[in-house]
């Protein structure tokens, strides 16, 4: 599994609860374009629409430049995630609740397909981020000092 692109603010804001599995429809050179590395996630996040579809919204995906000039489209449109009916009724009965969010954590190679790792959060609030600075902080100072020890 080769991550291509991985969402690192997600961590910082969230909870993550759990995760699951998506793959996603993308246009030949949106393929290229995210194997070479040219893709965000930063500010993206997923919505379910009234048919049971999940779109991924606001990911930016570079728009291959070796491409057909009458096949570029937009670098942040859209585009739909493949789940399963059941899994999208799990997602919308957890949506349902105050303060949970569907956020894409990664995207990777699965073999010869393009897979997003979506994760069901839960905010953060400012005093759970310095929490989680501070004990990051300790962690890592506890494992230098016994790297010097």
């Amino acid at each position: 599994m080769k991550v291509l692109s991985e969402n690192r603010v997600a961590r910082h804001e969230y909870f993550i609860e759990s995760t699951i599995e998506a793959g996603i429809v993308l246009d030949g050179g949106e393929v290229k374009s995210i194997k070479s590395g040219k893709a965000t996630l930063t500010d993206s996040f997923c919505l379910i629409s009234s048919f049971g579809e999940v779109f991924l919204k606001n990911a930016h995906i570079a728009v291959y430049d070796k491409s057909s000039s009458y096949n570029v489209k937009d670098s942040k449109r859209d585009r739909k995630l493949l789940l399963n009916k059941r899994e999208v009724v799990k997602i919308r009965a957890k949506m349902q609740e105050k303060g949970y969010a569907l956020v894409p954590l990664k995207l990777y190679l699965k073999g010869a397909l393009i897979k997003v790792e979506l994760g069901i959060c839960k905010g953060k609030h400012t005093y759970d981020k310095k929490q989680t600075l501070k004990e990051k902080d300790l962690k890592r100072s506890a494992d230098r000092d016994l790297k010097n020890y």
